[in-house]
């Protein structure tokens, strides 16, 4: 079983060449495609305290989903936004690897790095 998981969408060019290095330097990686599969509201909360960031840190705020779900209200709280999220998984940055207990934002995708 492979400690990296990324969460991975293949016509995304900074999804790509992250999982390029991974490959490069021989890691054994878990591929989610995760608009096939999205995460659950857990697995973002779970993401997040990995990243160490909020919610609003990773939201794609150009999507349709963005303007379409009013999520530039302020007032929304962090549990409805990990929800839109999970409901909603273009709204995520991409790519995501996770290893163990960190995880990275692939832009640039050389931020892999930090995690080997």
């Amino acid at each position: 079983m492979s400690d990296f998981i990324i969460y991975h969408n293949p016509r995304c060019s900074k999804s790509r060449q992250t999982l390029e290095i991974l490959n490069e330097q021989n890691v054994d990686t878990k591929i989610v495609l995760y608009l096939e599969t999205p995460p659950s509201a857990e697995e973002v909360k779970s993401i997040l305290q990995k990243l160490g960031l909020s919610s609003r840190d990773i939201i794609r705020k150009g999507e349709e989903e963005y303007k379409l779900l009013n999520i530039k209200d302020q007032s929304l709280k962090e549990n409805e936004l990990i929800t839109f999220m999970s409901e909603n998984p273009k709204l995520i940055e991409r790519p995501i690897v996770v290893k163990d207990d960190k995880a990275i934002i692939g832009r640039p995708p050389e931020n892999v790095l930090s995690l080997l």
